[in-house]
């Protein structure tokens, strides 16, 4: 179903200087293009996956903002990477339609901090933050208490919407909506992304043409820390298949085809 963007939608939005300036304009805008995209034939059997693929997670977006009262109780967990980065746009594209509310100003959003952090990861979040407007907590801490500190700091909270996908690590039994482990801080990890393919991330980002971390153009494929993470071995350039002007001898992460291959690169 198209996301639709009611003609008074920005009614009692923030203003400024006769401006709406909530992130409603930002959210109209991608909805009109995955609009688009989802109302068009697929040119290729990979983009007619996405297309599927793209309004199963909106669906389960659309069931996460209706399940929780408040907007102030959904957050997103977001590093940077491939997979939240899509969730990140439909997550905006469904709050186009959001009615329980005006829509804030900036996103709830949450980044855990590699040990080792890549200086380029830091600066595309950072870019990230400007670009969608994030009101991002950064933890430079392990993942179980950087939860536990941020749920402390934002008690509103009750959801994290994750970029988990089904060949992650512990993704395999993961559904839509599942309650963190004993043991953990309490909230419910939303997925809407789990059973997407490596492929089906790629081709939303290469269609949409969002800019993504450079890292990705130098042959990773699944971005941890510098002392974990390496340029993936399976797509290591050779003289057969190496691009003009290609310095780095790593073909970029989007060639990569098999959902095996993608963690090649890191140190577990």
């Amino acid at each position: 179903m198209p996301l639709r963007v009611p003609k008074d939608a920005d009614d009692n939005a923030p203003v400024i200087n006769g401006h709406d300036a909530s992130i409603l304009p930002l959210c109209a805008k991608l909805a009109a293009r995955v609009n688009a995209f989802l109302q068009t034939e697929a040119e290729t059997p990979l983009l007619k996956a996405v297309q599927e693929q793209t309004r199963v997670a909106l669906g389960v977006i659309s069931t996460a903002l209706d399940r929780y009262r408040y907007l102030d109780e959904i957050s997103l967990s977001y590093n940077g990477g491939k997979d939240c980065l899509v969730l990140l746009i439909l997550l905006l594209c469904s709050l186009a339609t959001y009615k329980k509310a005006p829509l804030p100003k900036e996103l709830h959003s949450v980044y855990i901090i590699s040990s080792h952090p890549f200086k380029e990861v830091d600066a595309f979040v950072d870019d990230s933050v400007t670009t969608y407007s994030l009101d991002l907590a950064r933890y430079a801490m392990p993942m179980k208490e950087a939860f536990k500190r941020y749920l402390e700091e934002h008690k509103k909270v009750k959801a994290i919407l994750v970029g988990t996908r089904r060949t992650d690590p512990h993704g395999q039994s993961l559904t839509h909506f599942d309650l963190t482990d004993s043991g953990w801080p309490a909230f419910m990890r939303v997925h809407p992304v789990i059973d997407w393919h490596y492929a089906e991330i790629w081709a939303f980002i290469r269609h949409f043409e969002i800019p993504y971390c450079p890292l990705y153009d130098q042959g990773y494929t699944s971005l941890g820390g510098t002392t974990d993470t390496h340029p993936n071995p399976a797509l290591k350039a050779t003289e057969g298949n190496m691009k003009e002007n290609q310095s780095q001898g790593f073909r970029p992460a989007y060639e990569l085809v098999e959902d095996r291959a993608e963690r090649l690169g890191r140190d577990w």
